[in-house]
């Protein structure tokens, strides 16, 4: 039996130049996003450790005292607006953004472009507003969001058909609860 060469990659097919750009636009992605995780960790981090500053503050001003001041009373109140700030952001950062951008990304076909979404923390909805081709896609959609398993009570808010577009596509308004327990 003969010998079988091979020679992997051939010379005339060798571009080591693209290899090299490929792994360094690779390593720009990943050091981007490790940046960006560092950023909002931080942040995080910055507004528990001031919630807890503020939440001892708060105990150890606990105390009765004889002269309550009105400039105690206004420095509470600051402060309890911060800490109701610094929970906002927690959790809007402690939101279930994967399962719900699965989620979506499951009931969605290529004939529905999603434009905005906007979650809201305090009742657990999400608006998503987006465009249709068709009606009957715009209801599928709105069926597949209801069938899966992180979102309930899907409804179309309102909806408008672009009379000036030859493809008459429709704009739409939905509103969606997730589940808490994902």
């Amino acid at each position: 039996m003969p010998r079988l060469r091979l020679r992997f990659p051939y010379r005339e097919q060798s571009a080591p130049q693209f290899d090299v750009l490929l792994l360094l636009l690779g390593l720009s992605i990943v050091a981007a996003v490790y940046l960006q995780f560092r950023h909002f960790a931080e942040e995080a981090n910055f507004w528990s450790n001031r919630v807890e500053r503020m939440e001892r503050q708060q105990q150890q001003k606990a105390a009765p005292r004889a002269r309550a001041t009105s400039r105690i009373r206004e420095f509470g109140q600051e402060i309890q607006k911060e800490i109701a700030q610094a929970n906002a952001v927690l959790d809007q950062l402690n939101l279930p953004w994967e399962a719900l951008f699965d989620s979506i990304e499951q009931a969605a076909t290529e004939d529905i472009a999603l434009l905005s979404l906007q979650p809201n923390v305090s009742n657990r909805t999400m608006r998503l507003s987006g465009e249709a081709k068709s009606m009957a896609e715009l209801l599928d959609f709105v069926e597949a969001l209801e069938r899966e398993l992180v979102f309930e009570n899907v409804h179309l808010l309102h909806y408008k058909i672009k009379q000036e577009n030859p493809h008459r596509p429709i704009i739409f308004l939905l509103n969606a609860v997730w589940i808490q327990s994902i």
